[in-house]
Parts: C-alpha cells; structure tokens; sequence
C-alpha cells in the first residue's frame, strides 16, 4: 500500500545482502555520493553470518535513509519481496551488494520516468572486474531504443532476449503491486531475476529507454554454479513461473507465447553450456521434454530463432546423441568457419547446403538431422 507520509521517499532502494562484507561498503558508499538525494536504503540482511550485518549498521547509525531488515536466511527472492513489502517510496530501485551505482543513476533513471510518464526506465551498465587489476567493458541492453519510449509486448520483442539486469533500471511501485510482479522465492540467489525481469517488460505498456551506463557490474565476485547439483533446475523454475504468470493473461500471451519459447530455448542452452559434464547429463532429459512440449504446440517460428538456434533445438528434439556430441566444446566462437563447422556437427552436409542456398524454411520440421 502506498504511505501516507508526506516525508515519504522518491525511492526506495533494495539491496539483498549475503555475507559480502568485502564489497558492500563500496556498495553502500555508491548510495551515499547519489546526486539526487531523496531515497531510502532497504538493507535486507539474509542472515548473514560475516561482518555484513554490523557494516549494516553503521550506516543506518550514520544516515537516516539507510535501513535494516533482519530475516533468516531464505534466498534471494524472499529477500526482494519482504524489501518489495516494506518499501515506502514511489519507485523501486535494485542494488546487489556487491555493485556500485554511478554518482548520477538514480537521478538519470528518475529523469527518465518523470519525463516519458512511463512505469518503467531501463538503462545500460558497466562490466566490472577489481582484480587482479580495475578494468571496465561498456555492456549496452536497450541497443535501437536508447532515447525512446515504447512498449515492448507490441514492438522490439528483443529487449526481451537480453541480460536480464533488474538494476539498471527503475520501477513505479504502484505498477508492480497492480500486476502481481514479485520474484520467485526459491532457495539461494539463482536466476531469480529473470522471471521478474519478463514480467516487468511484458506487463509495461511504456519503458523509457537511456543510453547512460548507471551502474558498475561486478565480475569478479561471480559465483559459478557449474558443479553446483542444487542449482540445475533453479531456471526451469523461473520458465515455469513466467508461463504460470503469462497463463493469467491471455491478452499477453498471444503476443509473447512465442517469445518466452525462444527465451526459453536460449537460457535452457545457456545453462547446458555451463553445466559440467556430469550435471549436463541430469539436465539433459528436463530440457529436452520442456522444448518438446514449446515444439509440439507449434510455437517456434525458425525464421525468428535463425539457423544455428533452429539447427541446435532440431537436432536437440530429434537426434539427442548428436547434439550431444556436437556441443560438447560448447557454443561456437565468433566467426563464419567456426560457425559453419558447428552447423556441420549438428546437421551434417545437408543442414550446409540450407546455409549455403538459405533455404531453410521447414528445417525445423522435415524430420531427422
């Protein structure tokens, strides 16, 4: 429910916190040095057992905008949505504890909003490494429609393919409360951001779109969950909660069925890529029948995926063992050759002379590879 009180916040800021004492006074600092000043900081402490809790607490002792929420740890959606609960302000900021935010980003997203009169700005960001030495890389999410407003169930369905990235962006309160966005609560911090990301871009009648970089990503900090047996499934359940939520609306899922398939297809291969060989063969059966079910209901369109996505989900449906084989060094590597050698293990001379004559309208469907 909306506050009452005129002292309410602009913003409020969440921030999910799990024992990363070495980089949350950075973090916190980043709040701090913000150039627009009318914000709240939500804490949210997931029972923490480093010193992130006491570091917590000198800066609620220091500034009143900064707030504590102790809770036992439950993972990282359960986090998010006691913040979502407990926010006051009129937009919702993300900031993960280990990310800095630029000095102007909470003023540049506002600005955003406030000029387009849209629920939702969406900003690009900046790769982050402290070690072994600083170094940065631009990361650009919102691409064609940098300075433009629109809506993307209706157009530019791209938006939907990229990193999800929830904190590079600002959200009115009110349109998340108004259609049921919350986050998945289940165990840990994996991929929790990616049902609400598709929620917040499918239910958006309006995003504003700026090119500026507003926040420090770091990559050094970066988990890796590849021989992690407890995260396998975590992105399953992240598509099945999109479909659940996209079920509910059937004006939507006209539009976006589609979308979520490919969506869907690109993140099943993501994670395979990364999963360790032992943990691929335990993902492989779930990933192939989940695709299946999208293929059955004719969903997939082969001129929307492309070639090589068509080519690798064909032989993933029909010929398992040879995708298999032809993905075991992964995902090709930037370049034509590569690319041709990859169509060839997946589709052999057949699936070449589609390439070679672009002719591959009912590959997807014309049987074996």
């Amino acid at each position: 429910m909306a506050s009452s009180d005129q002292t309410a916040p602009l913003i409020s800021v969440l921030v999910p916190i799990y024992n990363v004492e070495r980089y949350l006074e950075e973090c916190l600092d980043s709040l701090r040095a913000q150039t627009l000043s009318e914000f709240e900081v939500l804490c949210i402490n997931d029972g923490s057992t480093d010193g992130s809790r006491a570091l917590i607490q000198r800066y609620v002792a220091m500034d009143a905008r900064f707030k504590l929420i102790d809770k036992p740890n439950s993972g990282y959606g359960a986090s998010m949505n006691q913040g979502l609960e407990a926010a006051t302000g009129t937009y919702i900021a993300v900031l993960e504890s280990d990310d800095m935010f630029a000095p102007q980003a909470l003023e540049l997203l506002y600005q955003a909003l406030s000029t387009s009169k849209a629920p939702v700005a969406k900003a690009n960001f900046t790769l982050y490494w402290s070690e072994p030495q600083k170094r940065t890389e631009s990361f650009d999410v919102v691409g064609s429609f940098a300075g433009k407003t629109f809506c993307p169930s209706c157009e530019g369905h791209e938006i939907f393919y990229q990193k999800p990235s929830i904190w590079s962006a600002l959200y009115s309160r009110a349109f998340l409360d108004e259609n049921h966005i919350r986050f998945l609560e289940t165990p840990g911090a994996s991929y929790q951001d990616a049902s609400f990301s598709f929620k917040v871009f499918a239910a958006a009648s309006r995003v504003s779109c700026i090119a500026d970089e507003v926040l420090l990503y770091r990559q050094d900090n970066e988990a890796s969950s590849v021989n992690a047996p407890g995260k396998v499934f975590c992105v399953c359940d992240e598509y099945t909660e999109m479909q659940t939520w996209l079920a509910h609306r059937p004006e939507l899922e006209v539009r976006l069925k589609s979308v979520l398939a490919r969506m869907r297809l690109n993140t099943y291969l993501w994670n395979y890529n990364r999963l360790s060989p032992e943990l691929r063969k335990e993902f492989f059966p779930t990933m192939r029948a989940d695709l299946q079910a999208d293929f059955d209901q004719h969903i997939f369109d082969e001129h929307d995926l492309g070639l090589i996505r068509t080519a690798e989900l064909n032989t993933l449906l029909y010929n398992p063992k040879r995708f298999m084989s032809a993905w075991q060094h992964g995902e090709p590597k930037p370049g034509r050759w590569n690319a041709l050698k990859h169509v060839y293990a997946l589709g052999g001379l057949q699936l070449l002379l589609f390439l070679v004559g672009k002719k591959f309208k009912g590959y997807l469907s014309y049987g074996k590879a």
